[in-house]
Order: structure tokens, then sequence, then C-alpha cells
């Protein structure tokens, strides 16, 4: 089983799905946070991308991470783009009157929270890998437990502070995404990663 996988590895032409689950995850990680930091309301920019981008664009990407035979990234991209999904129907739902609200306060900070475990589990994955993905798991964990502490604690510093980090987060994701691509087009390395030796 495991010689006819690596067969099917070499075989497999298609391209690198990770800058665009990458991509996906980091611009609308981005455009979240500038409104947790308080720069704008929560609106439908937010939403459309979290529903069409973030969320659908990471679990194609991970679907294809899955054809490629990467565990690690399938159960990234495609966690995350329902991460973007679930959280848009946390919004949307309950003011379409399909369903009631979250459950009050301490459902969102165990909502964030879990999140924030899953993301840690994730992150000791990436000590494997490459620096630029420890960065973006790392500060994706520190994001999940600044939002859960900041809701629980109802102080809006600490989501000010978390949207500002998540920015940090989100950024981080978009340089590893072009870093990718820029290397592979370039064949040399135009962006370093941080490759693990």
């Amino acid at each position: 089983m495991q010689k006819d996988t690596q067969i099917f590895k070499q075989m497999d032409t298609s391209s690198n799905p990770a800058p665009l689950g990458l991509m996906a995850f980091g611009m609308t990680t981005v455009l979240l946070n500038f409104h947790n930091a308080g720069f704008y309301g929560l609106g439908s920019m937010i939403l459309a991308m979290g529903f069409f981008y973030g969320g659908s664009a990471q679990v194609i990407a991970g679907i294809m991470e899955w054809k490629k035979g990467n565990t690690f990234g399938t159960l990234a991209f495609i966690s995350y783009g329902f991460f973007w999904l679930s959280l848009v129907g946390l919004v949307v739902m309950p003011k379409m009157g399909l369903i009631t609200g979250s459950g009050g306060k301490m459902a969102m900070v165990i909502y964030l929270a879990i999140w924030g475990i899953f993301t840690l589990g994730l992150y000791i994955g990436t000590l494997r890998l490459n620096r630029a993905l420890q960065v973006v798991f790392l500060t994706l964990v520190i994001l999940f437990f600044l939002l859960a502490y900041g809701e629980y604690a109802g102080s809006n510093s600490i989501k000010i502070i978390a949207g500002y980090e998540g920015i940090i987060c989100g950024l981080s994701a978009m340089y590893t995404s072009i870093a990718q691509v820029l290397n592979e087009i370039y064949g040399k390395t135009v962006l370093p990663l941080g490759e693990i030796q």
C-alpha cells in the first residue's frame, strides 16, 4: 500500500495547493483582525471573505493536499476552511432566524479556546517543517487564546491587542504563500522560508 502511494506521488504533477490555502487564510485573517483592532465594524466584506475565500478556498486546498498525500496540509486547510465557514454561520444564522445565538459568552470562549488547543497541536507539527510556518501557527495559537481571554474577561483592550496580533498572523501566512510561489517560479530562494535541515 505504501509503495503504491509513493508511486502515485511520483506521478502527481499537480501544483502545490499550500500557497492558495495560506493566502486564503492570511488575507481573511488580516481583514477580520482589522475589525478586531477597531478599524471598522463586522460587515458583509468580512463575512463574504470568510465564506467565499477564507472558507471555501481552504477546503479546496485541503482536498488538493489530500490528493498529494499531505496529511498535515489536509487537516490544517480543511479544518481552518470550515472554521471560517462556521464563524460566518455563527454570525449570519441567528440574524436569519435559522438558529438562536451561540449560547452566550462562555460558549464563544470555549469555541475559541478549542481552536487554540487544536492549533497548538499543529504548531508542534510545524517544528519539523519550516520557520515561516512556525511563525504562522505560533501567532495563530496566541491569537485564539487572546480572543478567548478577551471574550471571557469582556475586555475590549484585549480584543484590540488580539486584533493587532492577528494582523501579524495573517501577514505571516501571506508572506509564506508568496514565498512558496516566488521560490518555485524562480527556482531559487527569493524569500526565505527558514527550511529545517
